[in-house]
């Protein structure tokens, strides 16, 4: 155990994850006068590659940060099986994700109070998203109104200084999409700067903003064990089961057990505890404790591809990817937390529309001032950017399923990626469109040649081709513990984040999504931790707030602002 002085293997609540939404729950919780303990199977988020922004591709690819899952071969993607990172370490995702920072749109939680998560509108949601937020972004232009000043969270925004990172915008403006100075704020739609969880050239996780303060009470601690199931008597959770030491325990909740463990692993909690689709458990010899076929359902995630380009002008990142360039990177930011380490580069993007008829963006690109994978090979080519795009609401479904009745063993991810035709249609407009926005004069002095997909892929069938081979994940898996009314079939916790069918048992994490939102899932799974808190505290709901985000007026008729 980790600080604290709580009563040993025993409070009030037991947090299975160390992640983006357990770390707020861990805060809030304990903040209330609560006795909290924190499950985390990871290890510690010290360090430089997950602390110095620049270093983000380092700690996603570090099996000591990783559970290491990948999912099984994806039939519409010629039987490749993808990557599907999970932060195991303290500050959980939010240690080794991109740190891009975005709220989603004010219609994705429309859209999931309309499916039955009532309670969870934009108006309701708002509240929360600005309590946890301190944005340093205001400087820069923005919606200062629609942001948060004083949260545990600080967000902001890079220098823009790279001439590359301003083309991107100024070529989006050219295209005929509008330029909005906080997507985050009024307006999502259109191309302008991004914000980041970064605070003085550092990186901003979960565990900086909400657990390091938590565990400086006297009633929160962190124990770091492997969470096995969640013990429950009479239908109720009394504690988790954990490996620890070498020894099997048991951590007992005398209020609630909070499964925060990502949507990989919180419904495979469930499912190995008894709760889930009953035929299914009973396969693997788990009795049945609650018959819900929806845990592990749903499963839902962003793809995304690179589209790079050859750099005309030694004006990308390229310059720094010498063994003494990084090393001039990294001593910077060791020693001044400032210069290319102190950002995780993606500076400016956009959302838009990929067609006439659609109401809000469901296409996002973030632009890179390299080209280079998320696995840090950077393009033969040397000198280059990018362009990561990819569409914001697949209609395809996967599931996590378990592979034995053994808590040890991973889970079967299956996402089915690109298993509907809509997926291939908005993948090309994706490409094309990201073309595009590159083919403007803002890019005319910087392009040299596209290196992928290539100038000779152009068809439908060449671009089908293309994604087949190259698409990849966002990390942004949602969806498997589907929040919705106690009545519906398929949820798995009601509006109040409690599991259907066990008393004293709540999952908060974005497994509760009942549909993946527009952009990077880090803010709102926070946003679910804040959110939950008061419901499990029995508290009112912050106030909502009806405020009227913009939409392009013409969208019915047109795909971007003005025509070109």
């Amino acid at each position: 155990m980790k600080r604290g002085t709580v009563p040993e293997m025993e409070a009030d609540y037991i947090i299975v994850g160390a992640g983006s939404a357990g770390c707020a729950l861990a805060y809030r919780l304990s903040a209330a006068g609560r006795s909290v303990i924190v499950i985390e199977h990871g290890g510690s988020d010290g360090g430089p590659f997950i602390r110095m922004p620049g270093a983000l591709s380092y700690p996603m690819n570090m099996a000591r940060y990783d559970w290491g899952y990948r999912t099984e071969p994806e039939p519409h993607l010629g039987g490749r099986r993808l990557a599907c990172p999970r932060g195991k370490v303290v500050g959980g995702s939010s240690s080794i994700n991109g740190m891009v920072y975005v709220r989603g749109h004010a219609m994705d939680y429309d859209h999931w109070r309309d499916q039955g998560a009532d309670g969870w509108g934009y108006a309701d949601v708002l509240p929360y998203f600005k309590r946890m937020e301190s944005w340093h972004g205001g400087g820069q232009g923005g919606d200062a109104a629609w942001r948060g000043v004083d949260g545990p969270l600080h967000v902001s925004r890079g220098p823009g200084d790279n001439p590359l990172t301003r083309a991107f915008v100024e070529a989006g403006r050219q295209a005929g999409y509008g330029v909005t100075a906080d997507y985050n704020g009024h307006r999502q739609e259109g191309v302008g700067p991004f914000d980041m969880t970064v605070w003085q050239g550092q990186r901003w996780s979960a565990a900086r903003a909400y657990l390091d303060t938590a565990l400086k009470r006297p009633d929160c601690a962190l124990v770091r064990a492997f969470a096995r199931r969640v013990v429950i008597r009479e239908g109720r959770a009394t504690g988790v089961e954990v490996d620890r030491g070498g020894r099997t325990e048991v951590i007992a909740a005398r209020a609630e057990v909070i499964l925060a463990a990502s949507s990989i692993n919180s419904p495979k909690l469930l499912m190995v505890s008894g709760i889930g689709p009953g035929a299914h458990l009973s396969e693997h010899g788990i009795d049945v404790v609650a018959d819900r076929p929806g845990v592990g359902q749903n499963l839902q995630d962003h793809l995304e591809l690179y589209i790079q380009m050859a750099a005309a002008q030694p004006v990308s990142l390229y310059r720094y990817w010498s063994l003494w360039g990084k090393a001039w990177v990294g001593a910077r930011w060791l020693f001044t937390r400032s210069g290319p380490g102190a950002s995780n580069q993606f500076e400016s993007g956009g959302f838009i529309r990929s067609r006439a008829g659609i109401p809000y963006p469901d296409i996002q690109l973030h632009f890179l001032p390299l080209a280079v994978r998320y696995d840090g090979q950077a393009a033969a080519e040397g000198h280059g950017f990018q362009a990561h795009v990819g569409p914001m609401r697949s209609v395809s479904r996967g599931a996590v399923t378990l592979r034995s009745g053994d808590p040890g063993d991973a889970p079967l991810i299956r996402f089915n990626y690109m298993s509907d035709p809509q997926d291939w249609v908005d993948f090309r407009a994706c490409i094309r469109l990201a073309r595009e926005i590159f083919a403007q004069e803002a890019f005319k002095p910087y392009v040299r040649h596209e290196i992928q997909p290539g100038a000779g892929v152009q068809d439908d069938a060449a671009l089908d081709g293309f994604v087949r081979d190259h698409v990849e994940s966002a990390y942004h898996p949602c969806g498997t513990c589907r929040m919705g009314r106690a009545d519906d079939p398929m949820a798995v916790v009601d509006p109040e984040t409690r599991v259907i069918g066990v008393e004293r048992l709540r999952v908060a994490d974005s497994s509760i999504f009942p549909r993946i939102t527009n952009g990077n899932l880090n803010a709102p799974s926070i946003m679910v931790g804040e959110k939950a808190s008061d419901h499990i505290l029995g508290r009112a709901a912050l106030p909502p707030e009806n405020v009227a985000p913009w939409t392009a007026p013409e969208w019915e008729r047109r795909q971007r602002e003005r025509p070109v």
